[in-house]
């Protein structure tokens, strides 16, 4: 799964033998009883909400243009209707309004500041957020707000010991913003018993606050943290509930969709559930996530047509860098342009020089057929420094055309345990290792 992502983890196995499959031997966690009706949904309320505040909003600013905070009302609007129907214009049209009320107001609102900050983060533009937090935590109005995102962008942006300076500001035990914080924190540094132990503190606050969006949150968060220790059963139940409070939300299908195809190993009934949130929800990585169960269905034509539809996409230029990683992965796995994915992997690394950034670099070197620079940037950037089982296996991939055999032992019993994350495409691979 995604992302930003976006990730699932440990122990794939389903009882029944599907075609083009293989057989396994657990017994399905989901119902298609359980979600059938919230596929059906022909109403989306986010959506609906969001329309009839940009009409509202949109006549306020008409007939009082001087008020510039509607401005900061309709980027609020825009957002939402992003984040109901997936389309990118929409959060280009809320950054269009933030950068408006923020020009009107000279960049000297904290609240302002924030706000375009946070539409930055999700365009991937992390430096540009970075610029404007620290802009904000100069002026001091709510600072602790200020902290939380700086915090965000430092862990994104793979400042590490800034990232945890600012946590450790805002320490309180009590409060669902630094649980979750501390439990981003927490699967950062490999600890993921931590990770849910906060997160399911933080679930419980939201729970006895009843603040529906909280509680969404938290349940799709602890959905994707079960499906990482294999606790699959309880990782569906939770993208149930965030179901219950948005039968329209997209993430939480793709979460089910995702344990169907990767431990039940049903591609049919996954692709049935992905087609009817690509009916009214278009980010493009859930074409890719469908061409991937299709290569695993072993149908050509439909992985065809997914990556197709993906490639139209990615002609939108107003994407930016917020597809890069997808980008670099499709070129190597298509064998094609891969002088263009070291470049790609190159603006990655500037953004955002993260080890999984400097993964995609030393994956597409490594491709290209230059396995001494790849092994230099593992060696450099990314060995001790990630968990995350897509680089690690392209560590393990880097290993073993550099002889590196006793350091690969232990990344492919790793990998193994963690085919249920990468998807059962990768399982053959990983046994090659």
């Amino acid at each position: 799964m995604n992302s930003t992502k976006h990730i699932y983890m440990i122990f794939v196995a389903v009882a029944v033998l599907l075609t083009n499959c293989q057989t396994d031997t657990t017994q399905n966690v989901t119902n298609s009883n359980d979600y059938n009706d919230y596929l059906a949904i022909a109403e989306n309320e986010t959506l609906e909400r969001a329309q009839k505040n940009e009409i509202f909003w949109s006549e306020k600013l008409e007939q009082t243009p001087h008020q510039y905070g509607f401005h900061n009302q309709l980027a609020s609007t825009y957002s939402q209707y992003f984040s109901a129907t997936g389309t990118i214009e929409y959060l280009k049209k809320a950054e269009s309004h933030l950068l408006q009320v923020n020009e009107r107001t000279k960049f000297n609102n904290p609240s302002y500041l924030r706000s375009l900050a946070y539409n930055y983060i999700s365009q991937h533009k992390f430096k540009d957020a970075l610029e404007h937090l620290e802009t904000a935590e100069d002026l001091k109005g709510n600072l602790s707000a200020t902290q939380k995102m700086l915090f965000d962008v430092h862990l994104e942006l793979g400042n590490y010991e800034t990232a945890q300076s600012y946590l450790k500001t805002f320490e309180n035990f009590s409060d669902f913003d630094y649980l979750i914080r501390l439990s981003k924190w927490s699967d950062h540094k490999g600890n993921l018993d931590a990770a849910i132990k906060y997160m399911e503190k933080a679930m419980r606050i939201a729970e006895s606050s009843n603040l529906a969006d909280l509680k969404q949150w938290s349940y799709t968060n602890i959905a994707d943290f079960y499906g990482h220790a294999g606790d699959i059963e309880k990782s569906y139940h939770h993208f149930l509930k965030a179901l219950e409070l948005d039968p329209n939300d997209a993430y939480a299908k793709k979460g089910i969709a995702w344990i169907v195809y990767s431990y039940e190993k049903n591609p049919d009934e996954a692709l049935r559930i992905l087609n009817t949130v690509t009916a009214s929800y278009t980010a493009p990585d859930y074409y890719l996530l469908k061409s991937e169960i299709a290569d695993f269905k072993g149908d050509r034509a439909m992985k065809a047509a997914q990556l197709e539809l993906y490639k139209k996409a990615m002609q939108n230029t107003a994407y930016g860098d917020m597809y890069n990683k997808y980008n670099v992965l499709l070129h190597i796995d298509e064998k094609a342009n891969l002088e263009e994915a070291i470049a790609i992997a190159k603006t990655e690394v500037a953004n955002r020089p993260t080890p999984q950034s400097y993964d995609l670099l030393a994956w597409a070197y490594f491709n290209n057929g230059d396995l001494d620079k790849a092994l230099t940037i593992v060696e450099t950037h990314i060995i001790n420094k990630t968990f995350e089982p897509e680089t690690l296996y392209h560590v393990a991939e880097i290993y073993k055309s550099a002889g590196k055999t006793k350091d690969l032992k232990p990344l492919k019993e790793e990998l193994l345990a963690s085919i249920y994350e990468l998807g059962p495409t990768m399982e053959s691979k990983i046994n090659q290792l």
